[in-house]
């Protein structure tokens, strides 16, 4: 037996019922093509920028924070197969104060990829087409206009079905996962140059540009998007088996693109492009970094597939991201911290109420954050703190459920959990501090909305309205507070003091955040009350029914 969402019967779809369409290929590529997107498209050259050549070291240790935070939720997404998994797990361990927090960390974290791949899209097309944006990257009228029918497309394919969704999905994701397959097989053949990689130094920004590149430079968020199919598991036909096989295959294939994709890019430059140092990189074209590489050295119809895909994969990620936001909105509403009008679905089973505010935040996205490359620092940020939610979950899982059924068990949980809760940290450290005060606002304006509706449902009596349990969630604001503070201290980010010395403050960050994990899991909910959590979901055989 398995815990679940309510699933609808084949051809039912009205309620508050999803229906249980997707097989293995669907979760795994709706993974696959959230974590293939615009990433792949501006990661590479981003990243070199920052750390030089060094810059595959950077991929590495996110690919590892990465695999560790995957596992987790690997076992996770068996345990407890429902839609927007990574904003309930909390709620479950934790009560409905954490549950609230990690829940509207998601759900911002979702919102927002959406319009990040609209504005790559247009990014990519600005030789082709430069009448959308501005020199310096802000959107004109009408690209305004064309990110807002961008984003109504992504909602008016989810309201066709989850089955057309996954199936739409998986077309993309073949020709995502083909295109940068093809382009490292040719680069590495006609164009590779590996005195590239110690022209300058290897590592000419040091330690700091490494390990700042992973945050800042679009790394964490290329590699995200391992839990779409955990967002999705609500709607798997078989999520005991299929959850944990997605999420963890997900992340070797993005893994190992990326990485070689890293590899061509630094090696295929051509020498006058980084003749002043990599940080001064240029050549013409490098708006659309691949297509323009492509262009720059003889590869012309190659740019021109490039282009073409810089349509395709950001637009596939978008769509399952908006697909993902909406499931997110019904997890929060059946935990009680949003209207349950986020619970109701329509004919083909989609909950309709959270697609339609997925669009309008999308929307209000285009106007504060204008760029691609301003809203990737934030949202990695926002991620990461999403995903630390799951190892604190898991370490209380284990403690409180030990006997439970777990259709995969993560070897070496004890080591595994609290390590990928302080890569999490450091993460989010190294993003820096003009990122986190503003990831700080956003905390505080979710605590407003959530906040308000929950204080609005008890007060009133309502069926729904969440136990915020204090007690459990005492470690979570001085865990947000004490990463605030040692960012400002530390020497990551503009605005930031740097009285606390590199090394000392990763030291102090790894060890802060260890002491909030054991913390997290000594006050987590008792027995009774995660059950009580728990048992809020129907309980269903594997096969849905």
């Amino acid at each position: 037996m398995a815990v679940v969402d309510k699933i609808a019967s084949q051809g039912v779809g009205t309620g508050s019922k999803l229906k249980r369409d997707i097989g293995l290929v669907g979760l795994l590529w709706a993974s696959v093509g959230s974590i293939i997107g615009s990433g792949w498209l501006f990661g590479a050259k981003n990243a070199v920028v920052v750390a030089g050549p060094a810059a595959v070291v950077s991929w590495g240790i996110g690919a590892v924070a990465i695999v560790l935070l995957a596992l987790v939720h690997a076992e996770l997404g068996g345990l407890f197969p429902v839609s927007g998994g990574t904003a309930r797990y909390p709620h479950y361990a934790f009560g409905g104060l954490a549950g609230m927090s990690f829940g509207w960390f998601s759900w911002l974290q979702a919102a927002t990829v959406a319009p990040i791949e609209v504005e790559a899209m247009i990014g990519y097309s600005k030789s082709v087409f430069p009448g959308l944006q501005h020199d310096n990257g802000t959107l004109t009228v009408t690209g305004f206009l064309v990110a807002v029918v961008l984003m109504a497309v992504f909602v008016a394919v989810n309201f066709l079905g989850v089955r057309l969704l996954a199936l739409t999905n998986s077309v993309a994701t073949w020709w995502k996962v083909a295109v940068p397959l093809a382009l490292i097989f040719i680069l590495a053949l006609t164009h590779f140059h590996p005195g590239n990689f110690t022209s300058h130094g290897f590592m000419p920004f040091g330690v700091k540009g490494v390990l700042g590149a992973i945050s800042t430079s679009g790394i964490i968020f290329s590699l995200l998007g391992f839990e779409q199919a955990i967002q999705l598991s609500g709607e798997s036909k078989n999520p005991k088996r299929d959850i944990p096989r997605a999420v963890i295959g997900s992340v070797v294939i993005g893994t190992l693109i990326y990485t070689l994709l890293q590899v061509v890019y630094i090696g295929a430059l051509p020498g006058s492009s980084f003749v002043k140092g990599w940080a001064d990189l240029a050549y013409q074209g490098i708006e659309g970094p691949f297509a323009g590489l492509a262009t720059v050295i003889g590869l012309g119809w190659l740019a021109l597939i490039l282009r073409a895909d810089a349509v395709i994969s950001p637009g596939g990620t978008g769509l399952i991201y908006t697909t993902s936001t909406s499931r997110i909105s019904y997890g929060l509403s059946r935990n009680g911290y949003t209207p349950k009008i986020f619970e109701k679905t329509d004919g083909n089973g989609v909950p309709w109420f959270g697609l339609i505010m997925a669009f309008v935040t999308g929307v209000i996205c285009f106007l504060p954050f204008p760029s691609w490359q301003k809203l990737v620092s934030f949202i990695s940020s926002a991620s990461v703190l999403m995903y630390a939610g799951a190892p604190l979950a898991l370490g209380a899982f284990r403690k409180r459920l030990p006997g439970r059924e777990r259709p995969y068990r993560l070897p070496a949980a004890e080591i595994i959990s609290p390590a990928a809760f302080v890569i999490a940290g450091l993460i989010i450290y190294w993003s820096g501090w003009d990122t986190l005060w503003r990831l700080g606002v956003a905390i505080l304006i979710g605590y407003l909305l959530l906040g308000s509706y929950a204080l609005y449902a008890i007060t009133k009596g309502l069926p729904n309205a969440p136990k915020l349990n204090w007690k459990a969630a005492q470690w979570l604001p001085v865990y947000l507070v004490g990463l605030g503070v040692v960012s400002k201290l530390g020497g990551f980010g503009q605005g930031s003091l740097s009285i606390i010395p590199l090394y000392v403050d990763m030291a102090l960050v790894a060890a802060f955040s260890l002491a909030i994990y054991y913390w997290a899991r000594a006050v987590a909910l008792p027995v009774e009350e995660i059950e009580e959590n728990v048992g809020a979901i129907e309980v269903v055989d594997a096969g849905g029914h």
